[in-house]
This record gives structure tokens, C-alpha cells and sequence, in this order.
């Protein structure tokens, strides 16, 4: 196996398309609280989620579900860390949800750590995975065909990775190349943005390319990629996508727990909101951003409190 550590150069406009993939910098000022119109705050209660730094849908659903709540008349707060940081403020009843947990297996050792001390509250998504996509149009559909030196060479003999450290990075670096014989092929490790830059160039100029991906991830619908089909099952199952409470917020906001609990949502619907995030020039612009899309998905937006 070539890998090599490179750092992949984004031009900046690529770049501001790009944030980080399941990736979204944290707002400084995320939320406000409304008001009943005397500035008093207004009834329903305060509610804090953990969002993950640089998890897209943990952004989304979050900024989603803080709309829907105060509209409700609850003052919503949203407080960014890494996913450990939040696992232990849930344990903690620092804060009271989290919208992103992946199980069975990405988030099991949390679940071991802090499962006693806090609850299930429902899963969301049921199809979260880690992948390696191309083009649509690429003239492959499964990872075994890049063994053939020709076939990897109308990729540029390459696959285009995230972080070197990742799950996901090791998941190909130890699982995929050495089960599908791709030790011929540069296995490029660098960043996330990165990547996403060179995706961006290679679908720009309608050039085959190779990438390391996870669903969901805004990609899939700024884009016309497929999966490459992992018969050998080297990438793991899909995963689904649960909220976690602390201890007691059931009893303390059974309305809320309820709604979160039937909460559900396409793929196609999550890439949407994900794509108009993405585009924003800044994150003062997400709360009328998601105001704008809560309004063309009103009907249902609405069923989620039904």
C-alpha cells in the first residue's frame, strides 16, 4: 500500500463550500431566547442540547429542533464540544439532549462509559454508514474492481481520505485495501475540507474520483455520487442515529420527549438542510436559514409536534 500523509491545496472559493465534513464550525452566539414580547423570557422552560463540533447532522437536527421548540415557547440553547464533552455534561445533567448518537458500534464506548446515567430517547435515522463513493458515473460499482491496475488507474491510481487519524481512515487503511488488494493505489489522508475541495474539483470538470464518505453527509445530496458496494462488509453495517437525554428529562418535559421520541427523517430532507447550512456566508445566517426551510417543509415540519 502507498499511503502518504498529503496535504491536498483547496482553492478558497472550493473551500467556503466546504466547512469540514460532517463538519460545521460551532456559532459563537448560537441562540437567543424568545421572549413574549415584554423581553420577559417566555414560558415552557429551558432546554439545552449538545451539539458535536463537526458533525453536520448533529448541527442540523440540533438548529432544527431549537426552531420547533421555541416556537413552542421553550428557550432552546445549543453548546458545541467533542462528542466525549458531551456524553459527560448528559451524565452530568449539565445539558439535556443530544440528537447524534450512532449505534451499534461508533458511539458503543460512550454507551459503556455513561449508559447508566443517561436514557434513549429514540432513533431518528436509520441508515448511517461509513463509505467509499464516486461519481455516479464512474465506470465502477464495487470496491473489488479497483484491484485491476487499469480500472484504478482511471482513477488516478487514487482514493482521496479524510483526517489520518479518523475511524473511518483506519477502517480503509486496515480493512478495505488489504481485503480488495489495493496496495497499488495512493491512499491520500489529509483533511476533511481537503477531500471535499478535491470532490468539489473532480465533479466541476466531470473527472472520475474516489472518496471516503460517511452517510449522512451534505455531499450526497450537493452531488451525484454512488457507494462503492463493500461485499467483503470491510466499512461495518449501517448504523442508526439516536437521541440521548440526561436522567429525569422524560418526567421534567414529557411533551418534548415525546415529539423527540417519533422524531424522523428522510435522508433526502436531512441532505437539504445540510446543503442550505453549508452555503451560509456565516453562522449568523442559520436561524433564518432554518426559519426559510422550516417554511418550505411547514407540513412537515408541523407533524413533528402533532
Amino acid at each position: 500500500m502507498k499511503m502518504r500523509s498529503t496535504a491536498l491545496l483547496a482553492t478558497a472559493g472550493a473551500a467556503s463550500l466546504v466547512l469540514a465534513g460532517c463538519s460545521s464550525s460551532a456559532p459563537s452566539n448560537p441562540t437567543t431566547s424568545p421572549t413574549d414580547g415584554s423581553g420577559a423570557t417566555a414560558a415552557g422552560g429551558d432546554i439545552t442540547f449538545g451539539v458535536f463540533n463537526g458533525w453536520d447532522e448533529s448541527l442540523a437536527s440540533s438548529l432544527l429542533w431549537q426552531q420547533v421548540l421555541q416556537d413552542k415557547g421553550y428557550t432552546v440553547s445549543l453548546e458545541y464540544a467533542d462528542p466525549g464533552t458531551v456524553f459527560q455534561a448528559l451524565s452530568d445533567g449539565d445539558y439535556d439532549l443530544a440528537t447524534d448518537v450512532w449505534l451499534p458500534a461508533t458511539h458503543a464506548a460512550y454507551l459503556d462509559e455513561f449508559g447508566d446515567s443517561i436514557e434513549e430517547v429514540g432513533a431518528w435515522f436509520d441508515s448511517a454508514a461509513l463509505t467509499v463513493a464516486v461519481n455516479a458515473d464512474a465506470p465502477i460499482d464495487s470496491l473489488a474492481e479497483l484491484s485491476d491496475p487499469t480500472v484504478a488507474a482511471q482513477f488516478g491510481n487514487r482514493i482521496v481520505g479524510i483526517e489520518p487519524g479518523a475511524g473511518l481512515t483506519t477502517a480503509v487503511q486496515d480493512g478495505v485495501i488489504p481485503t480488495y488488494g489495493l496496495e497499488g493505489m495512493d491512499f491520500l489522508t489529509s483533511s476533511t475540507p481537503a477531500m471535499l475541495a478535491e470532490l468539489d474539483t473532480a465533479m466541476s470538470n466531470g473527472e472520475n474520483i474516489i472518496v471516503t464518505l460517511w452517510e449522512p453527509h451534505w455531499a450526497y445530496g450537493a452531488y451525484d455520487l454512488k457507494n462503492l458496494e463493500d461485499p467483503e462488509g470491510t466499512l461495518g453495517n449501517a448504523e442508526s442515529i439516536y437521541t440521548y437525554s440526561r436522567t429525569g428529562f422524560a418526567g421534567d418535559f414529557p411533551e418534548v420527549s415525546a415529539w423527540l421520541a417519533d422524531f424522523t427523517m428522510s435522508s433526502e430532507l436531512l441532505y437539504d438542510l445540510e446543503n442550505k447550512l453549508q452555503a451560509a456566508d456565516g453562522e449568523d445566517e442559520y436561524a433564518t436559514i432554518v426559519s426559510d426551510w422550516i417554511a418550505a417543509n411547514q407540513e412537515w415540519v408541523d407533524s413533528l409536534t402533532a
